[in-house]
């Protein structure tokens, strides 16, 4: 049977990170305005004091990459910045139940994630996952929709 696992980021696996983020380019147009990204792009938006990044793995394939903060100082809430699964891995939900998984071990009462407007293959897993939109705000040109999930 095949397992779920996460297993931590580093600077050394960074060009694995890179190649889950650029085999989405659709994505990647929406987020950065550009089909792939550099690998000093990926390094300064995964690998950084304040957030976490984690493979999501496949027995032992990457499959995907999560990016959070696990506590935000405005907010005092976590926010899931980056989920992201490997094209070649998309519909056969393993995104389901990598999520599913990472939300289990966070143990948390609610968590935040923001999404550009347009991404609505996001839009979609989050609602489905239960989360509600709260509110949005302008970030750098781009529209941003803020999703809340609550836990009971």
């Amino acid at each position: 049977m095949e397992s779920i696992s996460f297993e931590q980021a580093t600077d050394e696996t960074l060009y694995i990170v890179m190649e889950m983020v650029n085999s989405n380019p659709e994505y990647n147009l929406l987020r950065h305005g550009k089909e792939a990204i550099t690998l000093e792009e990926v390094k300064q938006e995964f690998i950084n004091e304040h957030t976490k990044s984690l493979f999501i793995k496949l027995d032992d394939t990457y499959i995907g990459t999560i990016n959070y903060l696990p506590m935000h100082p405005k907010d005092q809430c976590p926010w899931l910045n980056e989920f992201i699964i490997h094209r070649d891995y998309q519909g056969f939900g393993f995104g389901s139940q990598s999520y599913e998984l990472f939300e289990k071990q966070l143990d948390i009462k609610k968590i935040r994630s923001g999404l550009v407007k347009n991404n609505l293959t996001g839009k979609h897993f989050l609602e489905i996952k239960g989360y509600e939109l709260i509110y949005s705000f302008i970030n750098q040109g781009l529209e941003i929709d803020v999703y809340e999930r609550l836990f009971s």
